[in-house]
């Protein structure tokens, strides 16, 4: 009797646990979501627009007194501003430091290789990266002027460009990704972070200035090439004969990626504007 007791409460259990997706609601996405707080402008409403602002979502304020409105309005503002120091200190200071530490060695020894990674959204500026990609930009202006001060004593800089890879810093990215840059990401497979090291690793090696994978980072390296310093005369002719097609194949792609913003912008003011008239 005991034992089948045990057997219904665990069926009973397991029923529950079936049925519970069912009738639960679906967690909503706060990346690209609109949310209205009223009495936003001190106290837990502040909070609330601040912490909802910080997974992605765009806040409109309601409150009573002007003066506080706009002083929140600030405050929350101030949280991109504190995102993107956060992400200059974190990827462009983040390489200054360590090259700083080893570039006397290096010259003085005549032999070295210093590799910086930027990202593809080094090469172009992505829908919601407006931080990350100015960070990851910076890291090729410090490349390209720090290579041509190390070249004459045979010390040679590497700029990876990897693509989407399989980390737990991307896993953590997507959870806060806006829909827009979600469906732009997606129009590329991601990379097992064993290929892009060992492309890595090679491209160092050779004393390449750029170092990408597959045929995309071809392009985008080829397509953004404008200054960068050459290994071969053969790299250098590769870019010169290319750059007219990839241009070509760059604009289809840049169309793609508006038209996805421009999707989602109208699906977002159609959500708006049903909500409104609800």
């Amino acid at each position: 009797m005991l034992l089948l007791a045990a057997a219904f409460l665990v069926a009973f259990v397991l029923l529950l646990y079936m049925v519970s997706p069912l009738i639960s609601p679906k967690p909503l996405a706060l990346p690209g979501a609109h949310v209205v707080v009223t009495g936003g402008s001190s106290g837990i409403g502040k909070c609330i627009a601040i912490e909802c602002y910080k997974q992605g979502a765009f806040i409109t304020l309601v409150a009573r007194n002007e003066d506080k409105l706009l002083q929140a309005k600030k405050e929350i503002e101030m949280h991109s501003i504190n995102d993107k120091q956060r992400l200059m200190s974190i990827n462009y200071l983040g390489s200054v430091y360590p090259s700083r530490a080893v570039i006397t060695t290096m010259k003085e020894r005549r032999v070295g290789r210093i590799v910086f990674v930027s990202s593809q959204a080094g090469q172009l500026g992505l829908f919601g990266f407006t931080a990350y990609s100015a960070s990851k930009f910076a890291i090729r202006g410090l490349a390209e002027a720090l290579q041509m001060e190390v070249k004459p004593y045979n010390v040679y800089i590497t700029v990876a460009y990897p693509p989407d890879t399989d980390t737990p810093g991307f896993a953590e990215e997507n959870r806060t990704k806006p829909l827009e840059t979600r469906l732009i990401s997606e129009t590329t497979s991601v990379c097992k972070p064993e290929q892009v090291a060992k492309q890595i690793v090679k491209d160092a090696i050779q004393g390449n200035f750029n170092s990408s994978l597959g045929s995309d980072g071809y392009m985008l390296s080829a397509l953004t090439c404008g200054m960068a310093p050459v290994t071969s005369i053969t790299e250098g002719l590769q870019q010169v004969v290319t750059m007219g097609l990839f241009r070509t194949i760059a604009l289809f792609y840049l169309g793609s990626f508006d038209s996805i913003v421009r999707r989602c912008m109208m699906q977002r003011e159609k959500s708006e504007n049903a909500d409104k008239t609800a």
